[in-house]
């Protein structure tokens, strides 16, 4: 496969938010409105919810799902506050509770609650309750507790959970070779710290999961000589072979390659960093060729970690490359390093169009500010910020610290989603022009 790969989506509108003093506390509601609303939905804190009630943007959402368990009792008047600024908005107020004492439950059902339900979330009522605001009915108004009984269906229609709204197909150039074991990604970070270690690791990760019957082959390389982090990432040793494969990978030949890697958890195939600090020049573009197409022949997907620096090898990479991630945060340094590093592309004559800038940390759904300051970084550097990651939160710290994916460390993490319909994506395009083709 050559060329570029676009990966375009349009957000879906925002029409609904959970707001909790943390939303992750409350798992299955973040299923439940999921598979009501697919992704036209966020989540704000308390203190955030009060900020945005403020403005124009609150007047588009149709309800909120406040959560709120007994530790929220002590802030009982700011709860009690936000609710009241959603129903001025007009907004229905779906009131989620657990574990909290009757006289709070009472006063926050008497601020304008238009219904409740218990957490754990019974099965299917997240979605009644939904039915019943939509309808217009109030607490008082919903029929009494009784067993489930399907309703008449000339009465209500069989509803069926509303998916997530699906990307734009990605569209990949024609290739020039045949598909299968010719797909290389590469991620680099424009600034440390921007998570470009972090998209690699999970990215790889998730394309290697991604297909329970039939999954691909997945290699995943750190060419980070000095401070590579993929080996720590997934509590993989750092093994003195690797130095002798990067001096001699011209005449290694594809079983001496294989002895060099490492497997993670039966799926995953990693060339990690050399297990000493090595100059970046110690090997060049023909010894970095080399190797891409070693690891090529053996997998069908190959995703190269790369160090920050811009070294002699980086257009090697580049043009090896079908997409070239490049990680970047909506700060200063960010921005500045992305502009010289087009401005660099440019003046090599090099495949910018392979670039795919991802912004990680970007801000909330909900948050106005936050994506006005994306659209203007976007287009004072003229690019297209289609895929953006949310802040992981100390989950993922804690992720890489044990050594362990995302996917089996948190599983609901909101990073960790982002990445796998990241994931999902590519590995559906390479499936689509593998039949095509």
């Amino acid at each position: 496969m050559s060329g570029g790969l676009a990966l375009k989506s349009t957000p879906a509108p925002i029409v609904a938010c959970t707001i909790a003093r943390d939303v992750q506390t409350f798992d299955l509601l973040i299923d439940d409105i999921e598979a009501e609303l697919g992704e036209a939905w966020g989540d704000l804190n308390f203190m955030e919810a009060q900020a945005f009630f403020v403005q124009p943007e609150a007047d588009d959402l149709e309800f909120v799902a406040v959560a709120v368990d007994d530790e929220d009792e002590q802030d009982i008047e700011l709860i009690i506050r936000v609710i009241e600024q959603a129903k001025s908005k007009g907004v229905k107020v779906i009131l989620i509770a657990e574990d909290v004492s009757p006289p709070i439950l009472h006063r926050l059902l008497n601020a304008g609650t238009d219904d409740f339900v218990p957490y754990p979330l019974p099965e299917m009522a997240f979605h009644q309750s939904v039915e019943r605001i939509r309808a217009g009915q109030s607490i008082a108004e919903a029929p009494a507790a009784e067993p489930a009984a399907p309703a008449p269906a000339a009465a209500v229609a069989p509803q069926t959970a509303t998916p997530a709204e699906p990307q734009a197909p990605a569209q990949i150039r024609t290739p020039t070779t045949s598909m299968g074991d010719r797909v290389v990604f590469a991620v680099q970070s424009m600034a440390g710290g921007t998570g470009a270690s972090t998209l690699a690791v999970n990215l790889a990760w998730e394309i290697a999961t991604a297909d329970k019957k039939n999954p691909p082959s997945v290699c995943l390389i750190d060419l980070d000589l000095q401070f590579g982090s993929t080996s720590t990432y997934l509590d993989l040793t750092r093994r003195e072979v690797i130095f002798e494969v990067l001096s001699e990978a011209q005449s290694m030949d594809v079983d001496a390659f294989k002895q060099a890697l490492q497997t993670y958890d039966g799926k995953l195939s990693v060339f990690t960093a050399p297990a000493d600090i090595l100059p970046l020049d110690l090997i060049g573009p023909t010894e970095v060729e080399a190797l891409i197409k070693l690891a090529q022949e053996c997998f069908d997907v190959v995703i190269v970690d790369m160090p920050t620096t811009i070294v002699q090898w980086t257009e090697t990479v580049l043009n090896a490359a079908d997409v070239y991630f490049t990680t970047l945060e909506l700060d200063m340094r960010s921005a500045q390093n992305t502009l010289r590093f087009i401005k660099a592309l440019q003046a090599e004559d090099l495949p910018i169009d392979k670039v795919h800038y991802v912004l990680n940390r970007a801000p909330k759904g909900l948050d106005m500010s936050g994506k006005s300051r994306v659209k203007h970084l976007a287009e004072s550097l003229n690019i297209e910020l289609n895929t953006q990651l949310p802040d992981g939160t100390k989950q993922v710290t804690q992720a890489c610290d044990h050594g362990t994916p995302l996917a089996l460390f948190a599983k609901k993490n909101a990073l960790r989603k982002e990445i796998a319909k990241l994931a999902k994506t590519l590995h559906d395009a390479i499936r689509a022009e593998a039949t095509a083709g």
